[in-house]
Parts: C-alpha cells; sequence; structure tokens
C-alpha cells in the first residue's frame, strides 16, 4: 500500500462507516408505508385532553386519540399512534413517519393548499385568554403591543401576529397557559374548547376568557396531499356523527361548558404522589434508552474522531482540508438541526432513517466533530522527539501512532473527551424532537395532563445529574490508571 493510500485510509474509513450505517438505517430499519390494516397517527401526546397520558395507567388517551380510533374502526383499520411535539407534527408527515395527524388540527386556507384536510370532528372559535386580574384585554386589538405565547406552527399564532401581539413561541398550550399565570406573557389566543377543557379539568380561576377573536376554527385529520385515505375518514366521521359517538367522545373530554357542570373531573394527585409514580418510568426510559444512545453514539464518535484527527494533521492538503472542512460544519451548526437534517429531510432523497438510528447518526457525526480536535492537540502535545525517535530505529507511521504517540496521547486527551460525553448524554434530550422517548420526554409525558412542570422536570435533572456524576467518577479513575504509565 503506498503511502497516499496510508494517508488517505483514516478519513476514508469515517467517511464508509458513517455513510454504512445511513444506507442499513434506510434501507433495512427504516418503517415502510402503511400496512394495510393500520392507520398511522401522528399526535402529539402532551396535548391535554386531545392527546395526552392517563395519569393512573400511562395509556396515551384523549378527545382525538378517541376519535382516531373510531375512525380507523369504521375503516376497518387499526391505529397506531407515532407521538412527537406539535412543531414536528407536519415534517414527520412529509417524511412519511406516519399517515395522518390528529392534534387538533386547525383547517386553514395554507394548510388545505399544502395537505389533504379530512371533515372537521370538532367545531369552536378563537378566544384571547388572560389572567383574571388583567382587565387592559377585552378585544383583538388590546393585543397590539402586547406579548403572547403561541405555539409556533399553530393557526392562532398568526391571528394573534396579526393583532399586533409580540408572539413568544412555546411548544404548545400547556406551556402557554403556564407562562400566562405566571406572568411572564399578557396573553395566549387559542380554540375555545382547548380553553374551556382545561378550566373544566384545572378549576384554575387565575385565568379567563377576556374575549372573542371572531374566528371559527374547525378540527380535521391532516394527510399528505392527494392522500387515499381521506375519502374513508371523511366516511367514518359522517357515520360517527350520526350515531352520536362523536357526542359522546365530546362529553367525556372536552366539556365545553367552563362553569364545570360537565362530568366530575378526575381525582388529582399530589405533587409528591406523582413523582413518585414516574421514578420508575424515567428511570426505565434513562437505562433503556439515555445511557445507550449515549453509549453507542460516543463509541462511534471517538471512531471518527480519531480518523478526523489523523486527517486533521495529516501533511497530504486534500486529506486535511478534508478533515477541516467536516469540523468546522459540525461545529458550525446546531445539533437540532443536523437532528432534523437527518430525520425529516433525508426522506426526501429517499433515505428513511428509524427514529433511534437517526439519533445515533447525528450524535456520533457530532461527537466526531468535537473529539477530533481534542484527540488532535493530545497528539501533537506529545513531543516530536519520541516520534523520532522511534523512526531513527525503523517503525513506520502506522507502528509510531498505534504503540507511541496515541497511548501518550490518550491520558491527555481524558478530560476532553469525558467533558464531551457528558455534554453528549445531556444532548441526549435533543432527541425527543425526533420520536426518541427518552428521559426527557417521559417527563414532558407526565407534566402535560397535570401541568406540575417544577417537579417532573427537577427529577428529570437529577437523573441526568447521577448519571453524569458516575461518568466523572470513571474519568477520575481513568486519569489515575492511565498516570501510571506517563514518566514523571
Amino acid at each position: 500500500m503506498s503511502s497516499r493510500i496510508r494517508a488517505i485510509a483514516p478519513l476514508l474509513a469515517s467517511m464508509f462507516l458513517v455513510l454504512g450505517l445511513l444506507s442499513a438505517c434506510s434501507s433495512g430499519g427504516a418503517s415502510g408505508p402503511s400496512d394495510s390494516d393500520v392507520l398511522r397517527v401522528g399526535t402529539e401526546g402532551t396535548y391535554a385532553p386531545f392527546s395526552y397520558h392517563d395519569q393512573a395507567t400511562g395509556e396515551l388517551t384523549g378527545y382525538d386519540v378517541d376519535v382516531a380510533n373510531a375512525v380507523a374502526e369504521k375503516m376497518g383499520k387499526r391505529a397506531e399512534f407515532v407521538e412527537a411535539p406539535w412543531d414536528s407534527l407536519f415534517a414527520a408527515l412529509g417524511a412519511d413517519r406516519f399517515d395522518v395527524v390528529a392534534n387538533q388540527v386547525t383547517i386553514t386556507p395554507e394548510r388545505q393548499a399544502t395537505y389533504a384536510m379530512s371533515k372537521p370532528y370538532a367545531i369552536g372559535e378563537g378566544v384571547i385568554v388572560t389572567r383574571a386580574d388583567d382587565n387592559s384585554i377585552t378585544s383583538l386589538d388590546d393585543l397590539a403591543g402586547r406579548s403572547s405565547a403561541q405555539s409556533a406552527t399553530s393557526n392562532w399564532t398568526q391571528v394573534a401576529r396579526d393583532s399586533g401581539a409580540r408572539v413568544e413561541t412555546v411548544e404548545g398550550f400547556t406551556q402557554a397557559i403556564t407562562l400566562l399565570r405566571q406572568g411572564r406573557v399578557d396573553a395566549t389566543v387559542n380554540d375555545s374548547i382547548a380553553v374551556y377543557a382545561y378550566l373544566a379539568e384545572t378549576g384554575d380561576e387565575t385565568v379567563k376568557i377576556a374575549a372573542n377573536t371572531g374566528d371559527k376554527s374547525e378540527q380535521a385529520f391532516a394527510a399528505p396531499e392527494g392522500s387515499p385515505l381521506i375519502p374513508g375518514i371523511d366516511k367514518a366521521i359522517d357515520e360517527l356523527q350520526a350515531d352520536g359517538t362523536l357526542t359522546e367522545i365530546s362529553q367525556r373530554y372536552l366539556r365545553a361548558d367552563a362553569s364545570g357542570s360537565a362530568p366530575e373531573a378526575p381525582q388529582q394527585r399530589s405533587t409528591w404522589q406523582l413523582v413518585a409514580d414516574n421514578l420508575w418510568p424515567m428511570a426505565k426510559a434513562t437505562i433503556t434508552t439515555t445511557i445507550p444512545l449515549a453509549a453507542i453514539s460516543f463509541a462511534i464518535g471517538l471512531v471518527i474522531a480519531l480518523f478526523v484527527a489523523l486527517g486533521r494533521i495529516s501533511r497530504k492538503a486534500v486529506l486535511s482540508r478534508l478533515a477541516r472542512a467536516y469540523i468546522s460544519i459540525i461545529r458550525g451548526t446546531p445539533m437540532l438541526v443536523q437532528l432534523f437534517i437527518i430525520f425529516y429531510a433525508l426522506p426526501e432523497l429517499g433515505m428513511k432513517v428509524p427514529p433511534f438510528p437517526a439519533a445515533v447518526v447525528a450524535f456520533s457525526l457530532n461527537v466526531g466533530g468535537y473529539a477530533a480536535e481534542v484527540i488532535r492537540s493530545a497528539v501533537i502535545s506529545v513531543p516530536d522527539g519520541q516520534s523520532e525517535a522511534a523512526k531513527s530505529i525503523g517503525m513506520g507511521y502506522r507502528t509510531t501512532m498505534s504503540q507511541i504517540v496515541l497511548p501518550q496521547a490518550a491520558r491527555i486527551a481524558v478530560p476532553g473527551l469525558s467533558n464531551t460525553l457528558i455534554s453528549l448524554v445531556k444532548d441526549t434530550s435533543l432527541a425527543s424532537t425526533i420520536l426518541v422517548t427518552e428521559l426527557l420526554r417521559v417527563a414532558q409525558i407526565a407534566a402535560a395532563p397535570t401541568f406540575e412542570f417544577f417537579a417532573l422536570y427537577a427529577t428529570a435533572a437529577v437523573y441526568y445529574w447521577v448519571v453524569c456524576l458516575v461518568l466523572s467518577m470513571f474519568q477520575g479513575r481513568l486519569e489515575t490508571r492511565l498516570s501510571r504509565f506517563i514518566a514523571r
């Protein structure tokens, strides 16, 4: 093998490793088109009372969930639910992660131009919600110059923006109403159905409906443009309206009468009981998803980083420039964007990677970019005399690196690489945005119907801290062990 091929081999190997993983995921592991007997439904899972997890059973439930199940049954299918944050639902729909979205999707001209919309299965009107002691907002005109918490892709966001409101983007209604109660925003604009259901469910007297927007809202299923499923869904909705099923589901969940004359609300658990009930689900997510995701990504990322670092210090200009470009791209773009490109954008090129492998690929590439510089700095910190002495006794480049330079560089690189691993453990929380149910996602699911954000997010933070604390202890032991081989 020529010296040129030996020099380029590390970077080529790293490229083939990533391309091979992507190819394997897109061909063998990706979920194919929907089964004829299955209706894949995208929903939020944290939007009570429409799509949320029951506190007692942990099962996905809610108005939209029951409607979707009933529609699927009428169509002779079985509903299979895929959960994703609201602002990711339409991207996932376009990437063929599911067949339809059922999450209080309001029919708008913009959505009708892009998606196939079914007949409405819920009808409401726009309302402005303020704090109970705020009498300064009584119409849309009063929102001008005021702050309003809205979901980024909600149709109510544009209503608030057109009224001159300063929009603060949040993940969903749960976060919007929390910011309002905390006094961080002046109002939120949403559908009356969602607001009435929230007031009846919680009995919250700190907020009120201050005004109507005058906008009618119709909620429907959304599917990709030209979807053959819409006629069947429309027929099912007509049948459910005729036999009273939609009315029964509506009475069970929506409780549109804000006076509280609806059925008795379920008994609420104390904060401590809620935390206790979710300790094991959060621990299980940590053990089965968060830690494996971090470990696998770090291991693959280290291999990539080693090859990139060697390419970075190579005397071959092409190889060095390629390594520099890779590091620049990885370090110069947000990890969240990298996740979205791999999970939501690659399907447009025919490569549909399942959630967990997509997260592994994104995190591995990210680790490769950051750890490469850690390894490079460790390698160049080894005195040149070491390499020159090895060369003088006939050692080749590969032997010198594997037997002389890298063992010494490993001790120097441990603190930096440990930092990278600890950061990766925390960054795995971003995987919740691409349908990976890890620790943070479990906490979000538990907090959504209860609004106990502090207790559950603090518990999740403790889990992350414990994992990072254990890693720090291992780092100290590893440094001590490696230091035995360093001359003093």
